[in-house]
């Protein structure tokens, strides 16, 4: 009989998922396990699979909604999957429409959209279009670390600077200082915002929920940059997770005193192939903890890991729900939080040449 080899805690440093979980539409399932004929351990690199970047040419680059609990109708997603490797991810199940795991495949096969620019100059060129503020970065993180390498957000907000169009980004990583030179001015004009993810100040709570994003403390130093560069900057507290995110009042103060202005949250979403991924996490780095956990965040789902309905899917709904809802508004207005928003004017809008061939309209 033979026994199947699991991954030990130590073999997946780095990444957030331990296994490359089949996806839902897989008709097998496949495991690895020792016979005794060969050495399956993390010695011989199949427990640290490599970043791959798969090229994809993309149809068309921005997507819309009508998503009532969702207060863009536009948003940009440069890169799917991320190499962050967050384990609560709600994008992860969308790799399996790729044929990919949710897991370690979503972390470590990053598709890149080779053509955004020139897919994003033929959009805003378009006589029909109609300029509106853009989310960019809603699903996957922008500045995900193979973006330094690849530069399309860089080219994609290129694009917005030369035509005054405007847009805000959400992300955890300290590439978006290296854009400061597009993003400021357009700041300065009410073009542009940055939103900085901080789950937590827990520097070691951090590296397991995100094991390859930013620190903490690094996180707070991105406000503190935007700020002094005057760019209007807010943080996203999401997701809040009871007995482990425990710190909202703390993050809040601390973004507040590093420049932030705006402040969301939303709770732990759980779809798909996300809920047994968590669970596997839970038991890996949590064990004691994971049961009561789960309980709670069932309790924000009506006895469920996830309910999609839009009234509840970001909030939750019950007492524990109410009560992150009650802590965050508190903290929120006693701080000064959300006071003014950005109104993000269309009015400077310009099309982009295409071929080198500039609008006459």
């Amino acid at each position: 009989m033979y026994s199947i080899k699991r991954i030990p805690v130590e073999a997946i440093k780095g990444r957030g998922a331990a296994t490359r979980m089949p996806h839902r539409f897989e008709r097998d399932e496949r495991h690895s396990f020792d016979d005794g004929w060969e050495n399956l351990d993390e010695e011989d690199g199949a427990a640290r699979p490599a970043t791959e970047v798969i090229w994809e040419d993309a149809r068309s680059l921005i997507t819309t909604n009508d998503s009532p609990d969702i207060h863009f109708d536009r948003s940009i997603n440069p890169y799917r999957g991320c190499e962050h490797g967050c384990i609560y991810c709600y994008a992860r199940p969308t790799h399996s429409y790729l044929n990919l795991s949710p897991g370690l495949d979503f972390e470590t096969k990053i598709i890149a959209k080779r053509n955004a620019v020139e897919i994003l100059r033929k959009e805003l060129a378009r006589k029909a279009y109609e300029p509106r503020f853009i989310a960019i970065g809603t699903a996957t993180d922008c500045y995900q670390p193979v973006e330094r390498e690849l530069r399309i957000t860089r080219g994609i907000i290129e694009v917005m600077h030369e035509t005054n169009h405007p847009f805000a980004l959400v992300t955890k990583s300290s590439g978006v200082e290296r854009d400061l030179d597009l993003i400021a001015p357009m700041a300065a004009q009410g073009l542009a915002a940055v939103y900085v993810t901080i789950t937590t100040l827990d520097a070691d709570l951090a590296r397991k929920l995100e094991p390859r994003a930013a620190a903490p403390h690094r996180r707070l130093r991105i406000l503190r940059t935007l700020a002094e560069h005057g760019v209007p900057c807010g943080v996203s507290l999401a997701p809040q997770i009871p007995f482990l995110t425990d710190d909202m009042e703390q993050v809040l103060e601390a973004a507040w005193d590093a420049g932030a202005r705006e402040a969301f949250y939303h709770v732990l979403r759980l779809p798909w192939e996300v809920a047994p991924l968590f669970r596997q996490w839970l038991q890996l780095h949590y064990p004691q903890r994971a049961d009561r956990i789960m309980h709670r965040v069932q309790d924000m789902r009506g006895g469920k890991d996830y309910d999609s309905d839009f009234a509840t899917r970001m909030k939750g709904s019950g007492p524990w729900a109410d009560l992150i809802g009650q802590r965050f508004r508190k903290t929120a207005q006693r701080l000064g939080f959300n006071q003014k928003k950005a109104d993000f004017p269309t009015v400077e809008f310009r099309r982009p040449s295409i071929g080198g061939q500039t609008s006459l309209f």
